[in-house]
């Protein structure tokens, strides 16, 4: 049995964050945990980076975007919709995959944040050093 599914899936990670994007030819809606994305992401910043992909490849009105995104903080957040977008963009149409990675929206940012080591103060501010 055969089911005609009309998404396209894309999985973007960052940081600590996790965003499972799902998009179909339409009308330009956006919508992130169930909120238009002005709503969720309220800064300038954090609304470009989330739409990044769609500016580069100038489908802004071309389709139609949820997702799903949890954990981490609002930039983190934003990083991974945009990972996720271009990914299901990219596996929606193969030629915008030039114009995706000549922005660099297709690799992962895999810097995350280094664990506190013991006996130090963060992950390496140690304590002051006292000649006398």
């Amino acid at each position: 049995m055969v089911v005609n599914n009309p998404y396209i899936w894309g999985t973007g990670r960052r940081k600590t964050s996790t965003a499972r994007v799902r998009i179909k030819p339409g009308s330009g809606k956006f919508m992130v945990n169930g909120k238009e994305v002005e709503a969720f992401f309220v800064t300038e910043d954090t609304r470009r980076a989330a739409s990044q992909p769609l500016m580069a490849t100038e489908t802004r009105d071309t389709y139609d975007i949820w997702v799903n995104v949890k954990g981490g903080g609002v930039t983190g957040q934003a990083g991974a919709t945009s990972l996720g977008i271009a990914r299901a963009l990219c596996k929606e149409n193969e030629n915008l995959e030039v114009s995706l990675r000549e922005h660099g929206l297709l690799t992962r940012d895999s810097r995350e944040v280094e664990r506190k080591k013991y006996g130090r103060h963060k992950a390496r501010r140690s304590t002051q050093f006292s000649k006398r």
